[in-house]
């Protein structure tokens, strides 16, 4: 499988099951799309900002409640089969992206795998091993890794926007790189925005000659 990024900010995401697999999804798509959660029950847990819809559709409604809610990414995570495979068939037939989460392996293209993600800031690193004792043990090592990452990101971001007046692309490319690759960055990161724009000046100094900071 090849990992993909989708934008659902606006979007609205439809799940099926309200068990702690369609908690874990609402959560998930919750970070930046609407989510409408529809089941019988709804386990003790978070559903993040989800509208919780108690509701018990048999195979032959599913189509229906797609068709209301009209969703960019539809999620089958019931414990009844015909459900999850009314969910699929209805999300086929409108060209929708849907999740099976019964079901993994054997997928066609539209039948998405939902990793697990780590976030900071605008920094996602989606983690998919087919071993969930793995992946959680990758995930510990990874959220390490990349804390303060999201801060660099927009760092940088700013940065590269400023130097674009004044500096070819392979100017910009190796004062970029210096800025990311310093410890002293990764360290100041957490401290204050102030600090660590100091100790970018003196990087992209150093590498330029001057700094548009």
């Amino acid at each position: 499988m090849i990992p993909l990024l989708h934008d659902l900010r606006g979007e609205r995401v439809l799940v099926f099951g309200g068990g702690p697999v369609g908690a874990r999804r609402a959560r998930t798509f919750a970070e930046e799309a609407a989510v409408v959660v529809v089941s019988p029950a709804f386990a003790d847990r978070s559903f993040g900002d989800a509208s919780l819809v108690r509701a018990r559709p048999a195979p032959e409604d599913v189509a229906g409640w797609v068709g209301r809610v009209a969703p960019a990414l539809v999620v089958a995570a019931t414990d009844d089969e015909a459900v999850n495979d009314a969910a699929a068939s209805a999300a086929r037939e409108r060209g929708l992206p849907y999740n099976r989460a019964d079901r993994s392996g054997g997928r066609d293209h539209r039948n998405v795998a939902v990793p697990s993600i780590v976030r900071d800031g605008d920094v996602v690193v989606g983690l998919s091993t087919g071993s969930p004792a793995l992946t959680r043990e990758l995930r510990k090592r990874v959220e390490g890794e990349v804390e303060g990452a999201g801060e660099l990101a927009s760092l940088t971001a700013r940065l590269r926007e400023d130097l674009r007046e004044e500096y070819g692309p392979e100017e910009r490319r190796e004062a970029l790189r210096a800025v990311v690759s310093s410890e002293r960055v990764w360290k100041a990161l957490g401290s204050g925005d102030a600090k660590a724009k100091q100790i970018v000046v003196e990087i992209v100094s150093a590498q330029l000659g001057d700094s548009p900071w």
